[in-house]
This record gives C-alpha cells, structure tokens and sequence, in this order.
C-alpha cells in the first residue's frame, strides 16, 4: 500500500463529545482541514461501538486522515455505551442508536466547519446503520457507502441462513461479549471510567439468549431490514462487499430494490475494506470512494455515475485452499442489475449422479432412470466448510471439498469443452422428502480441476421447515414430497474447459450451521430436480474500456510497537478412541503498545466446535475471549466464555463474564438459560 504524507489540505484532530438531547455525551474523532472554519467541507460519518480511540484506531487513522486531506471532515463516533461514550450498549441497531445517528447528523450539520452536508460510511455495523439512518430520511445525510452490510438482518445477517442457525451467531455474540466488557479510557473520561466500566459490565446482558429468543423472521428482524421498504431511502447508496464475505447477497437486492442512484462492487475480498482486502487484489478504495463523495457532496463531474452500475470480480479456477493471498481474475461489469445479459442455465440432476444441461432429451443416457436417491449425512460434513464470514482471511475459508463429498449426494457435469462463466445467484430446485419433521439441506457448488481437486465456489442453505416462509416455518410431513428452491450465494466465476461442475447435498452442515434436532433421511427426486446457473457472456471490448482502479493507498498509519507477534491456527482434532471430533479455532492477536497514547492491547481468542459420532444431543460450541488493556500501573482485563449446546427440544447457554483491575476480580457474573427450538 502507498502511504501518502502530503495532502492538499493540511489537517487537524481532535477528539471531542457530542452531547444528545437527553445528555448522553457520544465519543468523537474528528479529522479535517485546518482552514475548515474559514473554506466549511462536508463530513464522512462513521458510526460504530469498536472503540475508536484503540481497536479501530489505527483503520480510521489511514482513511479519516485522507479524507481530510482531501477537503472533507472525517468523522469517528462511538455508538452509546461503547468506548468513551456515555450509556450502555444492550443489542443490535436499536431505535435509540439509530435516533442518536439522526442527532449526529444535525450536530454535524451546525458545525461552523461543516457545509451541512454528511456522508456516511461503515463496514459491517456501520453498513447497517448508514442503510437505516438512510431509511428516516435526515435533511443532512445526502450520501451512503455501505460495505460488507445487509438490507435484511434475518435472510443474510450473521444469524441465519435459509432460515437454518449459523455457527458465526455463536461466534459473534461472544466478539460483542467481549467487546461490551471494555472500560472507557480513563485518559479522556476521568475517574468516571470505573463507574462507566461497572454499568457496563452489569447492564450488557447476554445477546446470544436474547437472538435465539427470535430463531423464525418476526419483527425483531424486520426492525432495521430496509428491505421492508426500499422506497424509504432516498439518498445515493454505493454497495460493496466481496465474495469471500458473508455479506455478497445484499449488494444485488439493494441495486435490484433502491429505486435511487446506486452502485455496486464485489471483488475477492474478505469482511475487509477493499484497500486492505484479502483475498487481493485490494484496490485504491479511498480514491474511489473520493470520486463518490466528490459527486454526491460536492457536485463534482468524476464521471463515477457515468460507468457502470455494477463491477464484480470474475474469479478464475484456483485449487483449493484455507489461506489465498490472491484469487486470479478479472474486472467486468454490468450496465444495470438484475442484468438482461445474464441467462438461467438449467441442469437436470440424474440417478446416475450426473448434471447434465438441459438442452434437448437427447442428452440422457440411454440407461437413464429416475430412482430416487437417499442422503443422511455424518456431522463430519461441515468441518472443512471455514466460516459463514471470513474476517481473518486466510485462514479461514473452505478447503478441499472432497473431504466432505463422502457424506453427501455428488452429481456431476462432464469435463467441460468450452469455458463457462457465471455471474448472480445459482439456485437448485429439489423434489425432496424428509423422514423428520424439522431437517436442513445444505448444497456446494464446486469446481473440479482435472486433477480432482474440489474448490468450493458457492453454497446455500435452506431449514425446509421455512420452505414457505421464514415468518411461519411448518414442520414436514414425513414421506411427503416438497418441491424447494434454495439460493446459493451469489458469485462470479469461471469453470475452465477439461474441469468439471459439481453438485453437492448434504443434510447437516455442522459446524457452519447448527444441525437438525435429529438425524435425518433426505430423498431426492432427480426427475424434478434441477441447478440453475447464471450464465454471462464475456464481453472482452466493454471489460477493456473499464477504467483501471488505482492501487491502494492511505494515509500513515498511527505509531504501534508490536509487544508480542499474532498467531493463528485452525485444527481438525479427531479423537477415533472416543469417536469425538473437534474444529478448534485459536487467534491469537498478540500485543501490541499504541505510542501516542502510550496504551498495550492483547486479545486472545478461541473456539472449540465438538460432536460425538453420530450423537446430536453431543454438539457444543464453546468460546473464550481473554482482553487486556495497560498502561503503566493501570492494567484492566475480562475473560468471557459461553457455551451453547442443544438437546431435540432446546438451546441451552451457559456463559461467565470475569474483570479485573490489576490483580483483583472486580466483576463476576454467570448465566445458564434454556430455550425451547422453534423448527430450527
């Protein structure tokens, strides 16, 4: 990455509060040119609870700092109860964070500095809370950029899938434990740390309990899912994320469903910002998003609304790995989305285990028979799945598929005479039966080198109790047939000639998703079966008139002597004398010291995924997350673990929060709740 050090506007920082109308006092960092109050700029908002003044300070310092640079005030608020903020952080986008947004955007807009207009910006949570800021329509927010975020927290959240559990729900209610267990900095706040700290590690509460409290799509869900009405947002949004993130389904419904300027971009990337992405190649991000604000905020021509509306990441074949530096490919675009160019390529499934293209009767076989097929699947399919979202990648992304094909129902293609591409979102429709009343069907879509090798390219889920609806699953019927359609996720790739596509159906996924209450016998009808595939022409003259993105830079970064090196690993622990398999995940962030504020950090982090055979009353998930902030005789730590585990009629979650200040326990508190399934 190229630091920049010279910018045309020279900058000042600050770090302030911003008092709401009840008094809660909001933490601020604000970056802007120094002659701010006498030429005003408009300002880039970014609104989230990771703690500005430490574990996103060095982040929001590269891309803050240049904003500035460019004529613009970067702006850095943490959400009430997170960092130097006033308050206590209780859940996910409530109507209090997202008013205290409204509140911001006017404080912002009355700065003297300020023009009165505001962009705002964010990954992950702050995706989401610029979509639904967008939503109540404030007078001074005239602009979005919402990266690796969803327009529908039950459909595509980290919570579920296809109306199935996700693991990542277990793991990251125990990243926002941990992260609610963090004081404020007394160096800004005073004594007043310990008492906020105290509040804070009282009134948090559980989140994982209250999420599996709302296991179908009702209105907890529907609260901050501006699908609900896209017709509510009604400035310009520029959607990103990248096909290794969970989050790639949302950038095509917002283009499909805003009736607004928009914009979408999917490269390779992890749950990253695009300057800094992996899987690379990352791109000049900053500079892109420049030549958005330049329009939006400034009426500028930088003909970003003259290209197309959508740019995505045509991936090539790659053998499979957890750990991928770069995915080769290319960039290509689309005009408008959804895209007239692209065409629903159908495949017919087979008794014989072949995926044949549906073109004329004649490419059955001549001894084609339509034999139902049957799949009850071990828990080992899932173990090499990596996770729902990769933030860590490498070395968190699927492996070698043929570790998993052994339980489960593989149809296959010939080896491919003519290169194919796809772009969008595959779909399989099933005739399917179930021998349970509760079951889930997981499908991988891979691409088979001419060596064998199985590279995972999309997937999908479906909990067939939700076959109808998410709001109002019902039970099956044992033996009756259901005609379902499951969504994979959207992506762009190349399947090369002489390689080969498959298809893959499992009945657990374990442990990317929790499993059914009970093994369960799926039956597929190939008859009725089929895979659809996105197909897309290349279109070489239009892809060599896109303008190349720059490489990334960024402003330099803040000072940090590393204390002690970051070490991550993830295992396979199969233990055949007790038949107990274990995925265990341990990131190991290390230490590190932030000079200018003299403050050390260390996180370490592990999860544990554990199954007995077949035994599906013996599935855990446990987490532990061990924090420490010091700073010469000040030194506070947290220790968080949960464990959730589940019988065929219940969750259950144990979990402790444990603080200390320098030697001495301050805090202690455990939890141990049960709640009944709800056809999950």
């Amino acid at each position: 990455m190229h630091i920049v050090r010279h910018f045309p506007r020279q900058i000042h920082e600050e770090e302030d509060w911003i008092t709401l109308a009840d008094g809660c006092r909001l933490a601020v960092r604000i970056w802007r040119p120094m002659d701010a109050e006498r030429e005003p700029v408009p300002a880039i908002l970014e609104y989230l609870p990771y703690r500005k003044r430490d574990l996103t300070a060095m982040r929001d310092a590269q891309s803050h700092a240049y904003w500035a640079g460019h004529g613009y005030a970067g702006v850095r608020v943490d959400i009430r109860g997170s960092g130097e903020s006033d308050g206590v952080l209780r859940d996910e986008y409530l109507q209090q964070e997202l008013d205290d947004g409204v509140e911001i955007l006017k404080w912002l807009g009355q700065q003297t500095w300020c023009t009165g207009d505001v962009g705002m910006i964010g990954i992950s949570w702050g995706g989401f809370n610029g979509l639904q800021i967008a939503a109540l329509q404030p007078p001074e927010l005239k602009a979005v950029i919402t990266l690796c975020s969803t327009d529908d927290r039950y459909a595509d959240d980290v919570h579920h899938m296809g109306g199935c559990l996700l693991g990542d729900n277990l793991s990251w209610a125990s990243t926002m434990f941990d992260a609610n267990t963090c004081p404020p900095d007394p160096m800004l706040v005073g004594e007043r740390w310990r008492e906020m700290w105290q509040e804070r590690l009282e009134g948090s509460g559980l989140w994982l309990a209250k999420w599996l409290k709302h296991q179908r799509r009702d209105d907890y869900w529907k609260h901050g899912s501006v699908c609900e009405d896209f017709s509510r947002i009604r400035c310009p949004v520029y959607a990103v994320s990248g096909w290794a993130d969970g989050y790639c389904n949302a950038v095509f419904r917002l283009l499909a469903g805003l009736e607004v300027p928009r914009k979408g971009l999917v490269g390779p990337w992890s749950h990253k910002y695009p300057h800094l992405g992996v899987p690379g190649p990352a791109i000049g991000f900053l500079q892109e998003s420049l030549r958005w604000w330049d329009h939006w905020l400034k009426d500028k021509d930088t003909g970003i609304m003259d290209e197309p509306m959508l740019r995505v990441w045509m991936q090539e074949s790659v053998p499979p790995s957890a750990r991928y530096e770069t995915r080769p490919g290319r960039w290509v675009s689309e005009p408008s989305w959804p895209s007239p160019r692209i065409d629903m390529q159908p495949f017919r499934l087979t008794s014989g285990h072949d995926l044949l293209p549906m073109t004329t009767a004649s490419t059955l076989p001549e001894n084609h028979d339509e034999t139902p097929l049957t799949i009850r699947s071990p828990l080992s399919v899932g173990l090499f799945a990596g996770k729902w979202c990769s933030y860590n990648a490498p070395p968190d992304l699927p492996h070698d598929q043929r570790d998993e094909d052994g339980g489960a129902l593989v149809f296959q293609t010939a080896r491919l005479d003519q290169d194919i591409e796809i772009c969008g979102q595959p779909v399989v429709e099933l005739e399917i039966e179930a021998d349970q009343p509760v079951a889930m069907v997981a499908i991988r879509l891979s691409d088979i080198a001419e060596d064998d090798k199985a590279t995972r390219i999309s997937y999908g889920l479906l909990n067939l109790t939700h076959r109808d609806s998410d709001e109002h699953p019902q039970p099956l019927e044992p033996g009756e047939r259901y005609h379902v359609r499951v969504l994979l996720k959207h992506i762009a790739q190349q399947f090369p000639a002489g390689n080969a596509i498959r298809l893959s159906i499992s009945s657990s996924y374990w442990p990317l998703a929790w499993p059914a209450p009970a093994p369960v016998k799926l039956t597929i009808h190939p008859a009725s079966s089929r895979l659809l595939l996105p197909c897309r022409s290349p279109q070489p003259q239009e892809e060599a008139a896109l303008p190349a993105f720059a490489p990334p830079e960024a402003a330099p970064p803040l000072a940090k002597t590393l204390v002690q090196p970051s070490q991550e690993t993830w295992r396979v622990i199969r233990d055949l004398a007790n038949d107990q398999t274990t995925l265990e995940v341990i990131n190991d962030e290390g230490t590190f010291r932030l000079d200018d504020i003299d403050l050390e950090l260390s996180v370490r982090i592990t999860e544990r995924y554990t199954y007995a055979y077949s035994n599906y009353d013996s599935i855990s998930g446990w987490t532990q997350w061990e924090r420490c902030f010091r700073r010469g005789d000040w030194e506070v730590r947290s220790v968080t673990r949960t464990l959730m585990t589940s019988s065929a009629e219940s969750f259950r979650v144990r979990a402790t929060l444990d603080a200390y200040e320098n030697d001495s326990r301050v805090f202690a508190k455990s939890w141990d709740e049960e709640i009944p399934r709800d056809l999950v």
